[in-house]
């Protein structure tokens, strides 16, 4: 017979350690903080709660021991991978998600999908920002209007048995590639492979000047996937 001392104080009580086979185990990351402000990275860094995972993780894409940082969330874990890319498994065009978000102190004070509001008490009413590509990117960055929020749920193709990832972005460049990204997966209309990466692009500014550069996250379909053995289990997004 367990224990019962929970039933004195059912507060304190440990919550149940879910299973990494079904939940998500850890998050892909584009970037990290230094001394409060945000950096990009070219190489993927991960988070996770599990330290068995930390270390797979490590295995596959190098790069540092896993360390400890501050976080409010479960993965408090994160490896420095050496690997700008990796390839991973996409249960179908299900696996993505997009939204606009604009984002306040204390939550989203609007969601869109580009024409239509979607939280609950505006569904369906008319977006409210600009039209134009170039507007909406203007509004978001002046905190008038909805930024992009994508979403990627998958398995990583040399680790399945680890468990499902996730990556979040709020990248515009994203935003205009992952139409292709999209395509490919309803041809392929079931599991597929792609290559998530991390991509340095250099520029001019049009004003002239130094060349500028950055990092935009890119997801490249190489093909169609096995069909998993729980393919029939509803995943959990």
């Amino acid at each position: 017979m367990g224990l019962r001392i929970w039933e004195t104080d059912p507060e304190a009580e440990p919550k149940p350690r879910q299973s990494f086979a079904g939940d998500l185990v850890g998050r892909f990351r584009s970037g990290y903080q230094v001394n409060g402000r945000p950096a990009s990275l070219e190489k993927w860094r991960v988070t996770t709660g599990d330290p068995a995972v930390a270390d797979e993780i490590r295995r596959l894409m190098g790069g540092e021991r896993p360390q400890s940082w501050e976080t409010s969330g479960e993965d408090n874990l994160e490896v420095f991978t050496d690997s700008p890319k990796v390839k991973i498994r996409l249960d179908g065009p299900k696996a993505i998600r997009q939204e606009m978000i604009l984002w306040g102190r204390n939550g989203a004070i609007r969601k869109c999908d580009g024409v239509e509001q979607t939280m609950d008490e505006d569904k369906g009413k008319p977006c409210e920002c600009p039209a134009s590509y170039q507007d909406r990117k203007d509004a978001a960055k002046s905190g008038r209007g909805c930024a992009p929020s994508i979403t990627v749920y998958f398995t990583l193709a040399d680790a399945p048995e680890l468990g499902r990832f996730r990556f979040n972005s709020g990248s515009w460049s994203l935003v205009r590639d992952i139409i292709t990204t999209e395509s490919a997966l309803e041809k392929i209309d079931g599991p597929a492979y792609a290559w998530l990466g991390l991509e340095v692009v250099t520029y001019e500014p049009k004003g002239g000047g130094a060349k500028r550069s950055f990092t935009k996250p890119i997801i490249d379909v190489i093909g169609a996937a096995p069909v998993a053995k729980d393919a029939d289990d509803e995943p959990p997004y």
